[in-house]
């Protein structure tokens, strides 16, 4: 019989309420990874520096937060998640706060340092929620809604950075973003006991195998979780590239007009989430994930080498990165699925902060080789190595389920 079914509705509005304060938090640190980006070509005025000067700063960033991504995990199985994502909100509201009275690079450089402090916990954090308080039935639809959220702040920190920082000043804009994330923690903080959660974990029903993980560092032994951190590298390399330099690059091939630029990164996030959307109901069935993986990203680089190889009229640019954002967004719940199968469940945030340190490692050094590529006006170049990278976590996700299978066969 289907749990979802015959759950009553107050376990369907405790689970609503749950995915919501954990969306609603995860798309501020989407948005915060993303407030700056947008308006590098007044930071590059401002400050007087390069595009690789400033990929340098998102560097600092991911790298303190993949440190701190890995460490939160396991504060997250010792103390719980509610804490922690308190904490990690409010050093983001006090980073964006400290962009805004920069008066310096190496001053903007030292607040990246601190709001990666801040974004290093919220992967471990929302993933231990997820795996502890919601409704197995509907996990494959809370990774969706995850996934949505945080897309879909990426989509907000353009639309809002752009126009602000264009009419009232780069320091406006960033204040603003500080208010937004402010306005979020006192939300959670309201609803704070929706999150508390019991420290023993629940136990694996016997129809489900995983690999198991007694001591503390016992997980750092299963082959999946390591390649599991490989195909977030390679998916961070991909994402940070689109995010910092895909519509600039575009817009030099294909002479798109300066005030589209923004929108084309927002039309990709936007059709992201409802790729998501989709994605939710193709993650049910367990058997076919690495397939929808492999085909989201397969097409994502067709896109790719699309933009950056063949001539195109200024107004198909923003369609292919619309198309691209949907078959990457559908595969999202499915890559979230991969890690739930390799992970233990006394585990949750210690896997999951090593797994998306990756991602943190991937942003961080995107910045500097594609940055690269941008200095030295090799447009074209930015599409392939996206495409490139793309092609990679189609191998990747299948050596997931191959090595997964293996720690599984009996001996």
């Amino acid at each position: 019989m289907n749990l979802s079914m015959t759950a009553p509705p107050a376990a369907w509005r405790e689970d609503a309420a749950v995915i919501g304060l954990v969306g609603v938090a995860h798309a501020i640190s989407h948005f915060s990874q993303l407030i700056l980006a947008p308006l590098f070509p007044l930071l590059k005025a401002e400050f007087g520096v390069s595009y690789t000067e400033l990929g340098f700063v998102l560097t600092v960033f991911f790298v303190v937060s993949c440190a701190v991504q890995t460490l939160s995990g396991f504060v997250v199985d010792k103390i719980g998640p509610q804490p922690v994502l308190l904490a990690g909100l409010g050093i983001l509201v006090v980073a964006a706060l400290g962009f805004a009275s920069a008066g310096s690079y190496a001053a903007l450089t030292l607040w990246a340092a601190v709001a990666g402090v801040g974004n290093g916990v919220f992967h471990p954090v929302d993933y231990t929620l997820l795996n502890r308080k919601i409704d197995k039935s509907r996990l494959g639809h809370a990774y969706s809604a995850h996934g949505i959220s945080g897309t879909l702040g990426w989509a907000l920190a353009p639309v809002m950075m752009v126009p602000l920082g264009s009419h009232y000043g780069w320091r406006v804009a960033l204040a603003s973003a500080a208010g937004l994330a402010a306005v979020v923690w006192c939300l959670v903080w309201w609803h704070r006991q929706r999150l508390v959660l019991a420290l023993a974990a629940p136990q694996t029903p016997a129809s489900v195998a995983r690999p198991a993980a007694s001591g503390d560092f016992d997980f750092l032994r299963i082959p999946a979780v390591w390649m599991c951190f490989g195909f977030f590298f390679c998916y961070a390399g991909a994402l940070s590239t689109i995010q910092a330099f895909a519509p600039e690059a575009a817009r030099q091939l294909h002479a798109v007009p300066l005030a589209w630029v923004a929108s084309c990164l927002t039309v990709y996030m936007l059709c992201s989430a409802a790729g998501m959307l989709l994605g939710g109901f193709l993650a049910a069935d367990a058997a076919r994930i690495e397939r929808i993986v492999g085909a989201g990203m397969g097409l994502a680089a067709g896109v790719a080498l699309l933009l950056g190889l063949v001539p195109l009229p200024a107004w198909g640019v923003p369609l292919l990165f619309g198309l691209m954002g949907a078959a990457s967004g559908a595969s999202g719940p499915s890559r979230d699925m991969l890690v739930k199968r390799s992970t233990p469940d006394n585990a949750s945030g210690r896997v999951f902060g090593v797994v998306y340190s990756g991602l943190d490692i991937g942003q961080a050094i995107a910045p500097l080789l594609f940055g690269r590529l941008m200095d030295g006006q090799h447009y074209s170049g930015v599409f392939i190595g996206l495409a490139l990278v793309q092609v990679l976590l189609i191998g990747t996700a299948f050596r997931v389920r191959k090595v997964r299978r293996v720690a599984l066969a009996p001996a």
